[in-house]
C-alpha cells in the first residue's frame, strides 16, 4: 500500500505545481496585455511554449517524428481544442464581461469538467461527496472574487458569460479526450506539437481580427511574455503527463484547479500595487483550501480501502 500512497502523493504534488504555475498567469497577463492585443499575445505565448518543449521532447523521444506522423490527427485535434479554441474563447469572453463575473465563471471550471467526465467517462461519476466538495470549493472561489472586485456592479454581458462557459466545456472535453486516448503518445510530444499548432492558429486568427502589432514594447512586456511561455510549457506538459497516467480520474485531478484563482489572488497582492486582501477574500481562500484538504483525505481513504479489498480478494 505504501507505493500506492507515494504514487498518489507524487501526482498530488505535480498537480499543485501545475496549478500554482497557471495561477501566476493572471499577473503575467495583466503586466503584458496593455502593450499588445489579446489573441496575438496568446498566440505568440503558446507558440513559444511549444518550441521550448520541443528539444526536451526530442531528447526523451528519439522517434519524435515517427510518433508525430503516426498520431498527427489526434495531436492536431488537441492543439485545436486545448490551445486555439479554449484560449480564443477565454480572451474573447473575458473582454465582454466585468472582471469579477469572468473570474467566477473561469473559477467554476472543475465543476464543468466533472460534469463532462460524468457524461462521457463511465468510471468517473459524480458522487454525492464529490458534488459537495465541488460546491464547497466553488463557494470559496465566489468569495475570493467578490472580495477582490467589491461585488458585481454594472451590466453583465450574457454573451460573454456563455463564451466563457464554452471555454470551460472545451477544457472539459479536451481533458477527457486526452485521458481516454489509449495510444501511447508521449506526453511531451503531444504538448509540444499541440501548443505550436494551437499558438500558430491563434496568431493567424488574430491578424484579420486585431491586425499586426509592430509597436515598440517596454521590457515588462518581454518579461511577461517569457514567463507566460515558460509556465505554459511546464504546466501543460505536467498536466498532459498526469492525464495520460493509467487509472487517473479526470474530475478528481481537475479539482486542484480551484487553487488557480485563489493562488492568483495571493500573487496579485504581493506583485500588483493596486491589489490588497480583505477578510472576505481570506475567508474564501480558507474555504477553498478546506475543500481541497477534504477531497484529498477522501481520495486517500478510497484508495486505501480499494487496495485492502484487492489484497483480501487475491
Amino acid at each position: 500500500m505504501r507505493p500506492m500512497i507515494q504514487g498518489q502523493l507524487k501526482i498530488t504534488l505535480q498537480a499543485i505545481l501545475a496549478c500554482l504555475l497557471w495561477s501566476s498567469a493572471f499577473v503575467g497577463i495583466k503586466l503584458g496585455l496593455p502593450y499588445t492585443t489579446p489573441l496575438q499575445f496568446a498566440g505568440i505565448r503558446f507558440f513559444i511554449s511549444g518550441v521550448l518543449v520541443f528539444p526536451v521532447a526530442l531528447y526523451f523521444n528519439p522517434a519524435f517524428f515517427r510518433i508525430l506522423k503516426d498520431n498527427i490527427r489526434f495531436i492536431l485535434l488537441i492543439g485545436l481544442l486545448q490551445t486555439f479554441l479554449q484560449y480564443a474563447l477565454f480572451y474573447t469572453g473575458i473582454n465582454l464581461v466585468p472582471g469579477s463575473v469572468g473570474a467566477i465563471v473561469i473559477g467554476s471550471g472543475p465543476l464543468f469538467i466533472a460534469i463532462v467526465a460524468h457524461i462521457v467517462m463511465p468510471d468517473d461519476k459524480i458522487t454525492m461527496k464529490k458534488a459537495l466538495v465541488i460546491l464547497f470549493g466553488f463557494s470559496g472561489i465566489v468569495l475570493v472574487i467578490f472580495g477582490r472586485n467589491k461585488g458585481m456592479s454594472g451590466a453583465i454581458n450574457l454573451l460573454g458569460i456563455l463564451i466563457l462557459i464554452g471555454n470551460n466545456i472545451i477544457s472539459g472535453f479536451s481533458n477527457v479526450i486526452i485521458a481516454l486516448e489509449k495510444r501511447s503518445i508521449p506526453p511531451l510530444v503531444l504538448s509540444s506539437v499541440s501548443m505550436v499548432f494551437g499558438g500558430l492558429l491563434l496568431f493567424l486568427f488574430s491578424l484579420p481580427v486585431e491586425g499586426l502589432d509592430f509597436s515598440p514594447k517596454p521590457p515588462v512586456y518581454y518579461f511577461s511574455l517569457g514567463w507566460l511561455s515558460i509556465l505554459s510549457a511546464v504546466a501543460i506538459s505536467i498536466w498532459v503527463v498526469l492525464l495520460k497516467k493509467p487509472g487517473i480520474v479526470v474530475s478528481d485531478l481537475n479539482l486542484w484547479k480551484f487553487l488557480i484563482p485563489v493562488s492568483g489572488a495571493a500573487l496579485a497582492w504581493f506583485i500588483l500595487p493596486e491589489e490588497s486582501p480583505n477578510w472576505i477574500t481570506l475567508t474564501g481562500m480558507l474555504i477553498t483550501a478546506g475543500a481541497l484538504i477534504i477531497f484529498n483525505r477522501l481520495s486517500r481513504i478510497v484508495k486505501l480501502k480499494t487496495a485492502h479489498n484487492n489484497k483480501n480478494n487475491s
